[in-house]
């Protein structure tokens, strides 16, 4: 057997090894983490709603009803009425014809690129997409093309040379640095070029546009000049899982074509039931929203204060830029050792020399909770 050691000493000595650590408390901004006490800045739950005890109690009664596992795929007896109200709650909420449930995002971004493009297409992305938009098109065997970070005359060349089917794909928020996609410029670029526009809105439903709708909400944009809409489940819907949003074509060929969702077992019914109720609560709870933009507000303003230089993002995430890998883990370390919880993002998450910490917040911290942060910043601040 291959002798693995090498590449974990390796790892080990550019500061880019990984370990788990192990909660003992619900997901929320105060944690117990390997057994202490943590104010915790790196969580995805951007509404709170992880820990929403109408979410559980929602995820409870769907365990009585329907049991602890779906049993199957959805194409074999894994889809239950539960699964099918949620999609059809998600295609509401997004506008669409359709919505298609899947286990993950990772999931459904290959499903959608590696079912729409084979040898002979193009699919073209922007350089800080997520790595599962680039994994499925190097799956599906599509010729990739990438362009600079929100580089629109790039994309555009991009765009005017591509061959076969084409398909932009991009990330509505990108999840590392927090900013947008020049969304109704690459619509634009994509209707002259007819191609197809993917946009993956992890990170920007829930938190962007008027109900949470998004960052296509948040520019205006329908299901005419963006017809693929990708949405994860486990980051402001406080749940699990993701879904993809579009025409009746488009939901259907998923179902006929997409292996990974033809051969994956469904999420629990009961899952499906817990996001229904946070759905309704995403779409109603509009000051959870006014919540997270005072929260980003008075942190950009201490963080200045402080002498950090912050990328622009009006979103619930923030980097700080430490550059060398080591730094970002000499940072979180000096948080830590405050009581504060910020893992170091290092590549290949991240680009070699753009490591950082990725401070993220939730509606559930309070402004006090921005303040006890600030404080710890002070111990790397310029």
């Amino acid at each position: 057997m291959k002798d693995l050691y090498p590449f974990l000493n390796q790892a080990r000595q550019a500061g880019l090894y990984r370990r788990r650590r192990v909660l003992d408390s619900p997901q929320q901004p105060r944690l117990v983490v390997d057994g202490r006490p943590m104010l915790s800045f790196c969580s995805n739950d951007y509404l709170g709603l992880a820990a929403d005890e109408r979410v559980a109690e929602a995820f409870r009664q769907g365990v009585e009803r329907w049991g602890s596992g779906s049993g199957a795929a959805h194409l074999v007896t894994g889809h239950s009425r539960a699964h099918h109200a949620l999609e059809e709650e998600l295609a509401d909420f997004t506008g669409r014809e359709r919505a298609l449930l899947f286990s993950s995002g990772y999931l459904a971004n290959l499903a959608v690129i590696t079912s729409l493009c084979g040898r002979g297409d193009t699919v073209i992305q922007d350089r800080l997409d997520h790595a599962s938009l680039i994994d499925g098109a190097r799956l599906g065997g599509a010729a990739l093309k990438r362009y600079a970070h929100n580089d629109m005359a790039a994309a555009e060349q991009r765009l005017a040379a591509a061959t076969g089917e084409t398909l932009l794909a991009v990330d509505g928020v990108f999840s590392m640095d927090g900013d947008l996609a020049d969304l109704p410029a690459l619509a634009a670029l994509c209707q002259t070029h007819d191609a197809w526009l993917m946009v993956d809105d992890a990170h920007g439903l829930g938190v962007l546009g008027e109900e949470g709708r998004g960052s296509l909400a948040r520019y205006g944009l329908d299901a005419d000049r963006v017809p693929v809409l990708m949405g994860t489940l486990g980051k402001a819907f406080g749940t699990a899982g993701a879904f993809v949003a579009g025409s009746e074509a488009l939901i259907e060929t998923l179902i006929q074509k997409a292996r990974s969702y033809i051969f994956t077992t469904a999420l629990p019914a009961a899952v499906a039931e817990a996001t229904r109720a946070s759905l309704k609560i995403l779409r109603q709870e509009d000051g959870r929203r006014e919540r997270l933009r005072a929260l980003v507000a008075r942190f950009r303003q201490g963080a200045r204060q402080l002498g950090f230089e912050l990328p622009p993002s009006e979103t619930p995430i923030q980097p700080l830029i430490a550059g060398e890998a080591r730094t970002a883990l000499d940072w979180s370390r000096a948080l830590e050792a405050r009581g504060v919880l910020v893992t170091p993002i290092r590549p290949p998450t991240v680009p070699e020399g753009s490591a950082r910490l990725r401070i993220t917040f939730s509606a559930a911290h309070a402004l006090e909770d921005v303040d006890e942060l600030l404080h710890a910043l002070e111990v790397i601040a310029p």
